[in-house]
């Protein structure tokens, strides 16, 4: 009797074996992939690892302000970009470092004064991130003595990101991603506030700007416009007017290679501050009206200016300092007496040397650091989960 068998009963073919080899082969290998991803295996391949070279030019000089017992490595670096840019450490899921410090603006995010979680604006400007490795105090007022603890307070701060790190430490510890890269950083998957803070420091200490065309200059591979040179000179000079000497008198606070000085001046804002500054640490009277002197670097593109936004332009900032300077007690000395006119109480800049004058700080826009990919917003381009 011919009987046939069902399909279920027939002998298996070799052909049949090797097909079904190959389904359970593809099944093995994305249950290895999920176990991978799961366990962070997958980030061992893909995060760069070992010493991160901060490399600058030799005349920025090497007092660096770097932790002893925490050394700049790719890993970190490249978990404190993640954070930077991560939503999730801010009370409504919205806010992130990133959202008051736009790379496109030289971090900084081209508002007078910025919304947090609450729709509270914040009391003072947000200042440009940018060569943040050779600084020694924070904020406008220099409470924070470390990038460290400067990172602590816009996350916590109620007006800002309002959340804990207690509670991010949370939140990063129930993700997918975070525990597995932060053992590749670490060497376990434990995520703490102390963990999130100094990581985030490490890819601020990396945000270098040392390619605009004023380094150019100074490495002999650029030549300046006249108009340039013109705003140049008159940079670095203090107005003599008995030596028919014209100077707009910037070099005692933004000079150097960085343009850049960490000193804390009064610069004539105002009669009677409303903030008064660095005054609210100190508690002495000389110190009212100070602020933090911000770096020049990439001036073109952190407008608005001063601590609480004031000015809309490059060309306000300068006819305040050529002639709107206030009196006050605490006015700061080097700003007392300068003049381009014999006896004169103020600069009196001309309007071509004004002109000149922001031709020299267009100059120090650096296009490649605002464009750089290493400091960009990982999660446009990644799957966060």
């Amino acid at each position: 009797m011919n009987i046939k068998l069902k399909k279920e009963q027939r002998k298996p073919t070799i052909k049949s074996h090797v097909a079904y080899m190959r389904k359970a082969g593809i099944v093995l290998f994305l249950l290895v992939v999920s176990v991978a991803l799961s366990a962070g295996a997958y980030y061992r391949e893909e995060v760069p690892v070992g010493p991160y070279p901060l490399n600058y030019p030799a005349n920025f000089g090497n007092r660096v302000n770097t932790p002893a017992n925490e050394p700049v490595t790719r890993q970190a670096v490249y978990l404190g970009r993640m954070l930077f840019y991560e939503t999730r450490l801010s009370a409504n899921n919205k806010l992130s470092c990133g959202s008051c410090h736009e790379q496109a603006r030289a971090f900084t995010d081209g508002k007078a004064l910025s919304a947090g979680v609450d729709n509270v604006l914040s009391t003072r400007n947000s200042m440009s991130l940018v060569n943040l490795l050779w600084a020694r105090k924070f904020f406008w007022d220099g409470r924070a003595a470390s990038l460290e603890d400067q990172a602590i307070v816009p996350m916590t701060n109620p007006h800002e990101m309002g959340q804990s790190l207690t509670l991010s430490a949370q939140k990063l510890s129930k993700t997918k991603n975070y525990p597995g890269i932060f053992k590749i950083v670490y060497g376990d998957t434990a995520i703490t506030s102390d963990r999130i803070v100094k990581v985030i420091a490490q890819f601020e200490r990396t945000l270098i700007s040392a390619h605009s065309r004023y380094d150019d200059y100074l490495r002999k591979a650029y030549q300046p416009t006249p108009l340039e040179l013109q705003g140049m000179t008159l940079f670095n000079q203090v107005p003599q007017p008995e030596k028919g000497i014209r100077g707009a008198n910037c070099t005692h606070c933004h000079g150097g290679a960085k343009n850049y000085m960490e000193l804390f001046h009064n610069n004539g804002l105002d009669s009677i501050y409303k903030d008064a500054g660095i005054e609210e640490l100190t508690g002495l009277a000389a110190d009212r009206g100070r602020f933090k002197v911000p770096t020049l670097r990439n001036i073109a593109l952190t407008a608005p200016y001063m601590h609480d936004g004031r000015f809309k332009t490059l060309e306000e900032v300068i006819d305040h300092y050529s002639e709107h300077i206030k009196q006050s007690a605490s006015l700061s000395a080097f700003l007392q007496g300068e003049s381009n006119i014999t006896s004169g109480t103020s600069l009196k800049l001309l309007p071509q040397e004004k002109k000149s004058l922001i031709a020299f700080l267009n100059m120090l826009t650096d296009t490649a650091f605002v464009t750089d990919p290493r400091f960009s917003n990982p999660h446009l381009t990644v799957n966060r989960k």
